[in-house]
Formats: structure tokens, sequence, C-alpha cells
């Protein structure tokens, strides 16, 4: 998601995960040592918090609108299947570390099923698929509550989203301008229901947080929110009265909204940004326990965590003045060079608590939260460096760092695949897969069993890449991305590519298999949502939704490879997967009708039918649209039962 600037508030950083915990049950306070605390500095009074606003504006107009340089939100990335004990056997949501829940819109406790729309909550019962009903909803008609994911457990239903308050949540002075002051606060809000009663779901808690929301864990009982509020800079700095900071809410406490005074709002020195990041933390299970807030002026970027470290980076844009070389063809007159690196800060966490204990710096800028990874006490991060358009020294190049537990570096491997940029990466124990392109897709493999010495063990050269990696297995690892074809140097994209890539030989890297859906403009929400993966090793299943862009006769006559496709089937692709036969198409599943596809023209569009997620529960498979659940059986294509949505 992506702010655009206004005036001199520039693009806020969007972050894309929360804080992850020690396993349920630990008592351990997060490290941290009072040195390591004090290196983040709080913004004390308003007055200080005035100078940080007009510093941040400063900094990030040079950036911004002098270099041109865009402000990047990352892409929800996928990650490992999280195993569930609960019986009967069903999928959940794929992600990133294990036994940390995410939130998404679609949430199954092996009977019943729950859906998150943008107007209502629907809990439908789901197992055994002959008896499929909806047995409950929740409904948001009035505008004010707009839900957008849902955590699901055996006690109760969390559902996470966006609120508009236009009533003053605390006293606002009046301007000596005469300029009327409105606060629109908008907030996050996490209401949480007993669902002891499906049919009536009561709600018994509600949690809020001023700002949009960015993203949400659950361990546990433990629930934990992430806000980013932006700052009104400009109104900020003309106004001569002192405005309130952000506030917050815990049902729970009272209905009061209280506002976080600017003696505890700490703030990056490094990265000052002008908006906030607020961080909230509770344990369900202790209704005595008040929600726990931090709250920091500067946002990052990327977020990644350990069962109990939480780092945040931040990218930091500098002008690089060296002189260039005299044989380098890039105009200097356009813009001088310009270096990204990144600042990473790690916190330490439990049961709610965050404390901030040591900052670290690399060269580059990440892609996302799959760039970082914590194993054996260090930290491992890859960056790419410099500009894909340059072509003089500055051009990129791609990077691999160890950070021992200061995030001081301990080991390096730098200048991977010079003029390619890092297109997805998976850390798998004591190796690292990179994916890197510009025409071809070059997959490495890299060593990192020796901290201090990262290295190449080997390398494979392919059409296409691939924007996401899954670990199949120790020495098999699937590659879901594009095809490409190349012209005059040039490389264009393609139709939907899936690979499984053979590493038993880590210096000889093969594709043992790839399959390729329909061809230019087909795409997925698996290339940019781990979310909509449906993955098991031991069913031998892949799953995930996709939009088919298929070439008339007349266009594959042409072999135009740019030219796109026509649209011909939005629903789910349902793959047999093993190490024999690689990927086996078993099923397409659509819940849209002929008519539909005839309406639809060159393309096709959000439409409430369209399949967003796939999941199992025993022997079946249910497809969930916005309008329909779909069941039939694993093994078979042909439908149990079709249930209607819509009132």
């Amino acid at each position: 998601m992506k702010k655009k600037a206004a005036g001199l508030v520039v693009t806020a950083f969007v972050l894309c995960a929360l804080p992850f915990l020690l396993p349920a049950g630990s008592s351990k306070e997060p490290t941290v040592t009072a040195a390591a605390q004090d290196e983040l500095p709080a913004v004390g009074t308003y007055e200080q918090f005035k100078k940080l606003l007009k510093k941040s504006v400063s900094n990030n107009t040079y950036a911004e609108l002098e270099l041109g340089i865009p402000t990047m939100a990352p892409a929800l990335q996928a990650g490992d299947a999280a195993k569930s004990t609960a019986a009967p056997d069903f999928s959940v949501t794929n992600t990133q570390v294990k036994g940390v829940d995410e939130a998404d819109i679609v949430k199954t406790d092996g009977t019943y099923l729950y859906q998150s729309t943008n107007r209502e909550v629907r809990i439908v019962k789901a197992y055994p698929a002959q008896e499929m009903r909806v047995t409950g909803r929740i409904s948001y008609e009035d505008g004010q509550f707009t839900p957008l994911e849902m955590f699901v457990d055996d006690k109760r239903l969390i559902v996470i989203g966006q609120a508009d308050n236009y009533v003053e949540l605390a006293p606002l002075p009046a301007s000596k301008r005469a300029i009327p002051y409105y606060r629109n606060n908008q907030l996050v809000k996490a209401l949480v229901y007993d669902i002891a009663d499906k049919e009536n779901p009561r709600l018994i808690r509600q949690l809020e947080v001023e700002g949009q929301y960015l993203s949400s864990r659950k361990i546990g009982s433990s629930l934990y929110l992430t806000a980013n509020n932006s700052i009104d800079t400009y109104r900020i700095l003309q106004e001569k009265t002192e405005l309130p900071g952000p506030v917050y809410r815990d049902s729970a406490f009272g209905e009061q909204y209280q506002t976080v005074p600017y003696s505890d709002i700490r703030y990056f020195p490094e990265s000052l940004q002008p908006n906030y990041l607020m961080v909230a933390g509770v344990n369900l299970d202790l209704p005595k326990q008040k929600l726990s807030l931090s709250t920091y002026l500067g946002a990052g970027e990327n977020i990644y965590a350990s069962p109990t470290s939480l780092y945040v980076a931040v990218t930091e844009y500098k002008a690089n003045q060296r002189n260039m070389m005299q044989n380098e063809s890039f105009d200097r007159s356009f813009a001088p060079p310009l270096a990204a690196d990144t600042t990473i800060y790690r916190f330490g966490m439990n049961d709610g608590k965050i404390a901030f204990s040591a900052k670290g710096h690399v060269p580059g800028q990440i892609l996302n939260q799959f760039s970082m990874d914590e194993y054996d006490g260090y930290l491992r991060i890859a960056t790419t460096s410099g500009n894909m358009w340059r072509t003089d020294a500055d051009t990129s190049k791609n990077n691999m760092y160890v950070l021992d537990s200061k995030l001081g570096i301990h080991g390096k491997l730098e200048g991977i695949a010079p003029t390619e940029r890092i297109y997805s990466v998976r850390f798998m124990g004591k190796r690292a897969y990179m994916v890197t392109f510009r025409n071809v897709d070059p997959l490495f493999v890299l060593d990192l069993e020796k901290p201090d010495a990262p290295r190449i063990l080997g390398a494979l050269k392919i059409p296409g890449y691939s924007d996401y990696l899954h670990p199949y297995d120790e020495n098999h690892i699937i590659g879901f991305g594009k095809e490409t074809e190349s012209d005059k140097d040039m490389a264009y994209y393609q139709g939907m590519k899936i690979a499984l890539f053979d590493v038993s030989d880590v210096s000889k890297p093969k594709e043992k298999f790839k399959t390729v859906i329909g061809d230019r403009g087909t795409d997925s929400e698996l290339l940019h949502n781990h979310k909509a993966l449906l993955f098991s090793k031991e069913k031998g299943l892949l799953a995930f939704p996709v939009s088919v862009y298929e070439w008339t006769e007349a266009q594959k006559a042409k072999q135009d490879i740019r030219g796109y496709g026509h649209f011909t089937f939005q629903g789910a692709y349902v793959y047999r997967i093993d190490l024999e036969k690689g990927f086996t198409l078993t099923d397409k599943i659509t819940h849209l009708e002929q008519e539909d596809i005839a309406k639809a023209g060159e393309g096709w569009y959000e439409s409430s039918k369209n399949i967003r997620r796939i999941l199992t529960i025993d022997q079946t498979l249910y497809t969930i649209s916005d309008d329909f659940v779909k069941a039939q059986p694993l093994h078979g294509q042909k439908a149990v039962k079709t249930l209607p949505l819509t009132k």
C-alpha cells in the first residue's frame, strides 16, 4: 500500500509484519540494557517535537522531491505454513514464522469457516460439507467500521479493521488565525468476540489505536497490532499552541481515549519521518492486563521477527558525492549518484513488552521481510545497492551480510550479479537462495555455514524470474513468478511460471520441473500476497487463485511477445506436486458463470465472484469468493455443495 505525498508531506513508509514473541508459557522478559534503551531518545517536549518534524521535512524533501526517489512500500510475501495440532486435519494461513499466526480474510478452525468482506464477517459451518450453511453474520453497514482481516481460536474471533472518527478525541486549541481545526481520527480497531455461540457472537472488548492499519500477529492468546499515523506537519509547524499526540483506547479500562504524551514518544535519529509508528500488544487471556503501546517518531519499511526479536529495517537515501570516472556514461547533470543504505533496529519482545536492544547498518536496501533471517544468534540480510538503470560504477549489485549479536557486520559477500536486482530471497538453515533478474533469472545458492565467510556455492541461469520462493524439502524449492521472453536485450514478462528447483548438488542447481500458466497479462494474488497459497507436501497439494490471459490464434501467429492476452479464466488452479512427475494440474475451479466470461471482453476486474482463498478440512477442498463457498472432494472434481454467501 502506498500513500502519495501532498505538498511537503512525503510518502509514509508502510510496515509488513508485527512482533513475534517467545514461545507460549515463557516468562522471560525482553533482553535489553539501559545503555541500549537510551540509544533511542525521547521526543520529550512539544518544542523538540516541532524541531524534529522540521528536520524530517527537510531531509525527505531532498530525497523525494529533488532526486525523484519514490518512497517504497513493501509487498506482502509468502512464508512457511504453520502446523496445526487440532483435529480434524485442516489447512492454516501461510505465515513467515512457524507458530506465529497472521490475520487473513478467511480462517477456519476445522469445523467453521470465517470470512471477512468490506461490509461484514460471515460464520459458516463448513464441515461436513453436506451440512454447509451460514450460521452467523456480523454486519457493519453504518460505514463507521470496515473489517479487513481476522484471527480465530477456540474462544475468540478477532476482527481487525479501519474506522473514521470525526469527533474530537482530545481537547484541541482554537487557531489564532480563526482557521477551524478538524481532526479526522483514523482508528485501527480490533473487535474481540466471544464465539461460544456461533449464531450470536458477543462483542467483549475493543482495542483502538489512532492511525492506518499496517499489520498484526497473534501468538497463542497474545495479539499485536501496528499502525502508521500520519502527522499534519504543515499545521503543526504553523500552529503556535500545542496540539495533542496520538490516541488509543482499551474498552476493558474505560470509554475515554488516552493521549500519548510527547515524553513517551521516542524517535530514530537517523530516520526521521513525519508520522508515528505505533505498536500495541495485549494478552487476551488476562482481562486485567492493559493494552501495551509503544510509539515512535519515524517509520520502518520492512519488519522481520524471530520468536524473541523484532527487526525494523529503514532505508536511508544519501547523495554519493564521489567523482565519476571519465569513461562512465551517466549524465552527471541529471542527478548526483544516490546511495541507499539500510539501518536495522532490533527490539527484544515478550508478552507484549518491547524494548530496544541494538542498532546496525548495512549498504544497500532490502526487498522485503524475507530479505532478513535470524539463525544461531546471527541476523542474515540480503540487499541491493546501486540502480539497474545506471551504467556507471553505481549500477546495481547484490549483497549478503551477516550481523552479530550487536548488529555489527560479522561477514559479507558483495557484488553479486551486477546490473541486476533481487527479486526474491529465501533462507533455509545454513543456506540462502537468492533470485536476481534483468533479462534472465539467476538462482544463486549461498553457503552461510561460516558466518564470517558467506560464499556462493552454485548458480542457475534460466529465462524468467521468481517473486517468491517456497521450501518443498531441504533439497528442493518452489519458485512462483513470471516466464520471460527477450527481444533486443529487453525482457518482457509472459505467463505465470511455477518451477521446482533441485539443489541436491548445491554447485549445480537444476530446474527439475516447470509449468507456465497463460500468456502475458496472467497474474495471481500469490505473487504479492503469500496468504493466497495453499501448499501441503504431505498431501502433494498445491493451489492458488489466478487470473488467466491467453493469446488468440492471430496473436500467436504474430509472435508479438509485447502483446497482452485476452481474459479467459479466474479461479483456483489445483496441482498435484511430487518429485517424480512435478506439477500435475488436477482441477481448475471457478465461481464465474459462462455469462460472466462472455461479459468480460478483453479483461477482467475485481469481481465478488473472484476466488480469493483455497483451504482444506479433512479430505474436502473449499474455494471461497465473496459470493460463494464451493466444497468438493480433495481427490475429485464434482462439487459436493455450493453455498451462496450474499443475503
